[in-house]
């Protein structure tokens, strides 16, 4: 019998720029606060729970969908044990911002937040289920999965650009490039000092300056960028004792032990996808 509280993901090599996540048992799927670099779209299919988005918090249930913006930190969780399940979409960034401007929808094709954190209509909630159960069906072709992909992210996008563009603060170039810094150091042993002599800031003011901007510490970005290459990894194939050492764990078992934290999946669940999706994927059509 299968375990519900198990995670399954799906993934297409002939779709790259998508990736599905189902949870029929979330109570045993628990976030610390972390980011992705996708953009991504949950859909609560059962029971509610919290959703932690930046400094806001929403009570959501079944029939919610939660959008979340590329680095905008953010969790969910169970209420108090009781039973919830969701489907969560992942967006490659660049896929959907060259769709959005081909589409009219930015004056350029640079990335733009969208500010809209849940929505509650049953008839995009019903397309996402709708999406997502082609996806996951393996009868289902290419061509078919792909007009679907396109078709719903395109309506989409099209409902929530006339929703008001609010023009949050860009970080200083300083900590622009301390965050630039540690994405190309991320496998690297950094000390706190190393960045305040990178910087020019002080211990205190570098933590509460970098946190204030990226929702996170210095130490708590490096280990969701660890763990984000360490998933670009298991992806591509990577042996789980390679990605670790690559995206700077200092071994396997520690890799596991903060993968699963932030992702709430182990490493092998999440590498895990099925034989018949393994051959499909690779045996063309």
């Amino acid at each position: 019998m299968r375990n519900n509280s198990k995670p399954l993901f799906w993934r297409d090599p002939r779709l790259p720029y998508v990736e599905l996540r189902k949870v029929e048992d979330g109570r045993q799927v628990c976030y610390a606060p972390h980011s992705h670099t996708q953009w991504s779209m949950g859909a609560i299919t059962d029971g509610m729970s919290t959703f932690c988005y930046r400094e806001d918090r929403y009570q959501v249930m079944k029939g919610d969908l939660v959008l979340m913006n590329p680095e905008w930190v953010h969790n969910c969780n169970p209420i108090d044990d009781q039973p919830w399940a969701y489907l969560m979409l992942y967006v490659d960034t660049q896929w959907l911002t060259e769709l959005r401007y081909e589409a009219g929808l930015l004056p350029a094709p640079r990335w733009q937040d969208i500010e809209t954190p849940v929505i509650s209509e049953r008839h995009w909630y019903q397309r996402y289920c709708d999406l997502a159960a082609c996806l996951l069906d393996d009868r289902r072709d290419l061509l078919e999965k792909q007009t679907e992909v396109v078709a719903f992210l395109s309506d989409l996008m099209q409902e929530l650009s006339s929703q008001p563009v609010v023009l949050r603060p860009e970080a200083p170039d300083t900590l622009k490039a301390l965050a630039a810094h540690l994405d190309q150091h991320l496998a690297e042993d950094i000390s706190l000092e190393s960045l305040c002599d990178y910087s020019g800031y002080s211990a205190g003011h570098l933590i509460r300056a970098f946190r204030q901007h990226f929702g996170l510490t210095p130490h708590a970005y490096l280990i969701n960028r660890r763990v984000q290459s360490g998933r670009r990894a298991l992806q591509d194939g990577v042996p789980i004792a390679e990605a670790a050492l690559n995206a700077g764990f200092a071994d396997q078992p520690h890799f596991q032990r903060t993968f699963k934290r932030l992702m709430a999946a182990t490493p092998k669940q999440y590498r895990g996808v099925s034989p018949k999706q393994q051959v499909k994927a690779t045996g063309g059509q």
